[in-house]
């Protein structure tokens, strides 16, 4: 199955086109894919997770740019897989964030579902919307751009 075709990603697979990796990695699994058009990244949060340490002992809540990268690593393997990148080197930088909202706290023991969309691709840049969702809730949204380098190819 070419990778434009899939419609989910597992970890081995999401580990295959971005570099990201433990502790940075933030998305467990991708579903829902619509080829070049918009995605579902699915992030476990766990107690484990090195940055409720600091934030805040006793009342560990996930930070909002930590749930924005979360978007836009999910916004990565949406790319990464119509790009066909599996296997080869692949980075997206952000160059803008926004219109970021946050309407409810994310803590250990959710699931949050980092909704996707893109809203215009141009060569090399592309910019996004995303919907983080908790139960089915909108926790926080962002317009963001990114700019893809195949890394060797430019």
């Amino acid at each position: 199955m070419q990778s434009k075709d899939k419609t989910h990603a597992d970890l081995d697979l999401i580990q295959r086109i971005i570099p990201h990796r433990y502790p940075f990695l933030l998305v467990d699994k991708m579903k829902d894919i619509v080829p070049g058009k918009s995605a579902v990244g699915v992030k476990n949060v766990t107690i484990n997770e090195p940055h409720f340490q600091g934030h805040f002992p006793g009342a560990p809540i996930m930070p909002g740019v930590m749930i924005i990268e979360a978007m836009a690593q999910s916004a990565a393997v949406l790319v990464g897989l119509w790009l066909e990148m599996v296997d080869k080197p692949l980075l997206v930088y952000f160059m803008s964030v926004d219109n970021g909202k946050f309407r409810q706290k994310v803590v250990p023991g959710d699931v949050l579902e980092l909704h996707v969309t893109v809203v215009k691709a141009r060569g090399m840049i592309w910019k996004f919307h995303g919907d983080a969702k908790v139960d089915g809730k909108i926790v926080a949204e962002a317009d963001f751009t990114a700019m893809i380098d195949l890394q060797g190819e430019g």
